[in-house]
């Protein structure tokens, strides 16, 4: 499957040739300015991409690929009791970076938080044989069909003990995150793509429809992932890129974003009442 056509702008891997990407052409993503391009992993492999594996935190390796391709993202290795779960997914896949996860304990579980991340998931899910947890509401943006993609409905779903998919909404209906009850010695860790983007400012995250068309994402999302994220503990939020993670005070960091951007995005005081207009100069 190594000359499958990939994305060259988002990384995604299709089943088969095609002329066009419909996750470039949807509004979120963008075609590159050169026009719809692509490439393999055959290609990856001869342009001298390498894998990159380093830790990211206690428990949690971050999976990556020098130079970058495609959004640039990192994936995470999340080494648990219940089993080792790739969290989120990139591109490039090669002998060293099997041989590298294989040293950490394998894949028993893959999850990604949303298409922009799917990269070469089927590879992925077939070279360590582990089933891919996708939301539901996502289906029609699965590039390469695949009996490893495993959909799931509703709010959240438990993929091993203290392992749980929160469909949060935000960037995309089926966007989902992670939450680790254990982590971080058992104060929990949340793992958010950028389904909750860990901005440059670590004590924070933000909510966007689209990133790099800058669409914001709409409140009433924004307050439904807050409110399926309340009950749930964490210290730390991993996001999507090499050293984006709110290290300390997570769940704090999440509420105050989230009144932040509503707070700028309705236009509203603290107590939700409309602003009064400035006076005139």
């Amino acid at each position: 499957m190594n000359d499958l056509p990939i994305c060259v702008t988002c990384g995604v891997q299709y089943g088969e040739p095609r002329d066009d990407c419909p996750i470039c052409e949807d509004e979120r993503q963008y075609v590159g300015w050169e026009g719809q391009r692509w490439t393999s992993l055959r290609e990856l492999r001869e342009a001298g991409h390498r894998s990159v594996v380093a830790e990211e935190g206690p428990g949690v390796f971050g999976v990556g690929t020098d130079p970058a391709t495609a959004i640039g993202q990192r994936a995470l290795l999340v080494r648990t009791p219940s089993g080792n779960v790739l969290w989120d997914m990139v591109t490039h896949l090669d002998d060293d970076l099997i041989r590298q996860v294989n040293e950490l304990g394998g894949i028993d579980a893959i999850a990604i938080s949303h298409p922009h991340f799917y990269g070469t998931m089927v590879e992925w899910a077939h070279v360590f044989d582990a089933p891919i947890h996708i939301h539901a509401a996502d289906r029609r943006w699965v590039a390469r069909p695949d009996e490893s993609v495993v959909f799931w409905d509703g709010d959240t779903h438990e993929i091993a003990e203290g392992l749980t998919l929160v469909n949060a909404g935000v960037h995309f209906d089926g966007g989902q995150v992670m939450h680790w009850r254990d982590g971080e010695d058992g104060r929990g860790a949340l793992f958010s793509g950028d389904i909750l983007q860990v901005v440059p400012d670590r004590r924070w995250v933000s909510f966007m429809y689209s990133y790099p068309n800058l669409i914001p994402e709409r409140p009433r999302t924004v307050r439904r992932a807050l409110s399926l994220l309340g009950p749930y503990g964490f210290d730390r939020v991993y996001g999507g890129w090499w050293k984006r993670v709110v290290r300390t005070d997570g769940a704090a960091a999440v509420r105050r974003s989230a009144e932040r951007y509503l707070r700028f995005a309705l236009d509203d005081t603290p107590d939700g009442s409309p602003l009064k207009p400035r006076a005139a100069p």
